[in-house]
């Protein structure tokens, strides 16, 4: 699974990485070195503004969501905080994911994820997790796939209250390759930029195509480091949190 990642570039960074057209500075975050499921995250997609006709152009926007998908039939958004990740494997056809993955697709911009393996301590036998914070070994930015959709709180009368609508998303993941491999057997799975255009389009609904754009994760270049267990308190936040330490 993907519980934890890092966001920390800014939204000028994003809107220039991703070319996306539209961004509200209402809705900019700070960075993030633990990002939490339930928190709220940047996501890049793609709508067709409200128009009449059917060839209104589609917009790239950047959007704040919070992390943890909430489908439209929900009774109770807090199952969001059980629906983080959608497995690559049945994604298209789960009840929970299916309609977003036919129309709501989105990318989730990260610098990298933390994964845990468990490390036993010599001196005490004890075994204890220890985090790796995974990472493009380039440096650039991750664009993780993921699906958002909507929730109508009953609560709110009037339709066009913003606070009538949540706005939630889920990560991809897939089986771990490389040095993700080495450290947990599951992994978010990211989309690299020639692929971006087709998986944001909300025109194309084509299952097998969709699915054929999920392939091998940052392609297979990835590298791993070694992170103090202090991410696994998600009050701690910082850029120390990536700092490489010896286990």
């Amino acid at each position: 699974m993907c519980g934890r990642y890092a966001s920390t570039r800014s939204p000028q960074d994003l809107v220039r990485l991703f070319d996306v057209a539209e961004w509200h500075p209402a809705e900019t975050l700070a960075p993030n070195w633990n990002v939490a499921p339930t928190d709220e995250v940047y996501a890049v997609l793609e709508r067709t503004p409200r128009a009449p006709g059917t060839d209104a152009p589609v917009r790239r926007e950047l959007r704040r969501l919070r992390w943890g998908l909430v489908p439209s039939w929900a009774r109770d958004p807090k199952i969001g905080s059980r629906l983080i990740n959608a497995r690559v494997e049945t994604v298209h056809d789960k009840p929970a994911y299916r309609r977003a993955f036919a129309r709501r697709r989105c990318l989730l911009p990260a610098d990298g994820f933390y994964e845990w393996t468990p490390l036993k301590d010599p001196a005490t036998g004890k075994t204890r997790k220890q985090p790796y914070f995974i990472h493009p070994a380039d440096g650039q930015v991750l664009a993780l796939a993921g699906l958002y959709e909507y929730w109508r709180d009953p609560g709110v009368e009037n339709d066009d209250d913003p606070a009538a609508w949540l706005m939630t998303c889920t990560v991809i993941t897939t089986e771990a390759t490389d040095a993700a491999g080495r450290v947990h057997p599951r992994m978010p799975l990211a989309l690299p930029p020639d692929h971006y255009e087709a998986w944001l389009d909300p025109r194309h609904d084509d299952t097998a195509d969709l699915r054929a754009l999920l392939t091998q994760p940052a392609n297979g270049d990835l590298a791993a480091r070694p992170v103090s267990p202090a991410v696994n308190n998600t009050r701690n936040n910082g850029p120390e949190l990536l700092d490489e330490i010896v286990p």
